[in-house]
Parts: structure tokens; C-alpha cells; sequence
């Protein structure tokens, strides 16, 4: 397993938690693996961030959720074929994508999410499938590895993954602020943003495939199953906070940034898979927000009676 292979390389090393964490720190990014994957995992919550703030605003966690589980059979596909799990991972993705673009057009207030909903499903359960044929014509081939691809690996993040993910998230992250502000509108009233002349369809398509290409590349660290810990956890952490899209957007990426590091963290010292402590790191920051969110007017009410 993934954390068990971390579990010895740490061993290996003579590295072992002590009362300094400046000097575990150091420890750590002693090891080239260690010091790509938090490249990569920096790069990777960027990009996920600021596409989940979006994916939250227009309700499509289930669309982000089918993208990233289509990966799995992408990037074991890729494996059987004896090329980069890279490009099964943003073929795939990027396909299913496009399918679903062209498949669910227009997207109305009712009918339109209906028909995405079922849509997304039919395509995630058929790829998934097609994920598992692909592991058993491996006939054991990718046995060791299908931890990895549905619950996150990070030991073999080479330097040239970590600049294809940061030259992927930079091509995303421009066409987005071109096209920003119009999807920003498009997703809070889209009746409204279409009789103002803006391209609701076409926003919908785009961001769709920039959403696939970001499931893609946050797969890689997460695994197939656990994306949504990144792509809707800390949106959905920062939306509780504050109402302001600028500061919830920024909030998003800092708290995604903070996940991810401190997940890799804990899985170098552990024997269980990074995408078990980025989803659980996640989950308990957006409990604590609406923890946090519910005890404060409660303070100002109890304030008011004394």
C-alpha cells in the first residue's frame, strides 16, 4: 500500500516524529518525492480551490464528483498500456466532459439538472465499470496499484509531473479569469445572465471541461474516490464563512493549500493513504466553520438578554 511504502521510505531514512516540528520538517523534504509532492499538492489545491468555489456556486458537486471517478478507469487504462497515468487521467476526464456537455446543452432551473443528474450517473457507473475491466485484464498487473488510484498516492510525483499539473493549472487558471466574471453571473442567475446576452451554454460547456481537467489533476493526489475532498470541502468551508466571493474564493485556496500539506504530513509518518487525512483534515474544517457560524449569533443573543 501507498502509506505502508511511505511508512518504510520514512524508516529507511532514520526519520521519526520528534518535539521539534521545524527538524521533522526538515526531515522530510530531505527526500526529492517528499518536496514534489508538496509542489505538486500546492499546485493541485490551487487549481482545485478556485474550480470547486465555482463547482459549489452552480451546484454541480455531482458532476465534479462523476469527473473524478471517470480517472480511475482513465489512469488504469493507461497503466495497461504502458503510458503515463497522467494522460489516462486528462484524457478521460476531459472526454467524459465533453460527452456530458454535449449531452446535457442547455441546463434549465428544473428539467435541465434533472437530466445532468442522470446523465452523470449513468456515465459514472458505466466508466467505473469499464475501470474495473481494465484492472482484470491487467491479470494482476495493477493489483498494487488500485489503492493508490482510487485512495491517493504521491511517492511517484516526478519534477516533470509537477511542471505538466503547474503548466495545466496556469491554462486553466487564465482561461478563467477571462472568462470569470460572465461565469460568475451565468452561475448565480443564468435566466437573467442569457436575456443579457451572455453565452450561458457555451460557459457551461467550458467550465464543464475545465472542471474535468482540474478532477484530473487533483485525482493525482487525492485518488479517483476522495477528489471531492478538495474540490468541494474547502469551498464549501470558505462559503460558510463569508458571503463575499472575493474573500471566500481566496479563503478556498488558502484552506485547500493548508489541507494538502498538512495531509502529506501525517501520511509520511503514517501508514495509511494521504486521501484519508486530506478528506478527513477537510471535512473537519468545514464542521468547525459551521460550528463556528452557528455559536456566534448565539454568543450576541445571549450578550443581549444580560
Amino acid at each position: 500500500m501507498i502509506g505502508d511504502g511511505l511508512f518504510r521510505a520514512g524508516a529507511a531514512g532514520g526519520s521519526g516524529l520528534s518535539w521539534n516540528p521545524l527538524t521533522d520538517l526538515w526531515q522530510i523534504w530531505q527526500y526529492p518525492f517528499m518536496v514534489n509532492a508538496f509542489r505538486a499538492g500546492a499546485i493541485v489545491a490551487v487549481l482545485a480551490g478556485v474550480i470547486g468555489w465555482f463547482m459549489v456556486l452552480r451546484r454541480q458537486s455531482f458532476a465534479g464528483h462523476t469527473l473524478a471517478v471517470v480517472g480511475f478507469p482513465g489512469a488504469a487504462a493507461a497503466l495497461l498500456l504502458g503510458v503515463s497515468i497522467s494522460y489516462g487521467y486528462f484524457g478521460f476526464c476531459i472526454a467524459a466532459a465533453l460527452v456530458l456537455a454535449a449531452a446535457t446543452g442547455r441546463r434549465t432551473v428544473d428539467s435541465g439538472l434533472s437530466a445532468e443528474s442522470a446523465l452523470t450517473g449513468t456515465i459514472q457507473a458505466f466508466l467505473l465499470a469499464c475501470g474495473l475491466l481494465f484492472a482484470a485484464l491487467a491479470k494482476g498487473f495493477l493489483q498494487d496499484t488500485v489503492n493508490g488510484l482510487l485512495f491517493g498516492s504521491f511517492l511517484g510525483i516526478t519534477a516533470g509531473q509537477v511542471l505538466l499539473l503547474a503548466a495545466v493549472t496556469a491554462v486553466v487558471l487564465l482561461i478563467l479569469a477571462v472568462i470569470g466574471r460572465p461565469l460568475l453571473f451565468a452561475s448565480i442567475d443564468p435566466d437573467v445572465a442569457a436575456a443579457r446576452g451572455v453565452p450561458v451554454r457555451l460557459l457551461s460547456a467550458l467550465f464543464l471541461v475545465l472542471l474535468g481537467t482540474a478532477a484530473a489533476e487533483a485525482s493525482q493526489i487525492t485518488g479517483a474516490l476522495l477528489v471531492f475532498a478538495l474540490l468541494v470541502m474547502p469551498a464549501a468551508t470558505a462559503q460558510v464563512i463569508t458571503a463575499s466571493p472575493a474573500l471566500s474564493l481566496a479563503l478556498t485556496v488558502v484552506i485547500g493549500i493548508a489541507v494538502t500539506w498538512a495531509a502529506l504530513i501525517v501520511a509520511y509518518y503514517s501508514p495509511y493513504p494521504i486521501g484519508f487525512y486530506v478528506t478527513t483534515f477537510a471535512f473537519g474544517a468545514y464542521v468547525t466553520a459551521q460550528m463556528s457560524t452557528k455559536a456566534g449569533p448565539r454568543r450576541r443573543a445571549i450578550r443581549s438578554l444580560s
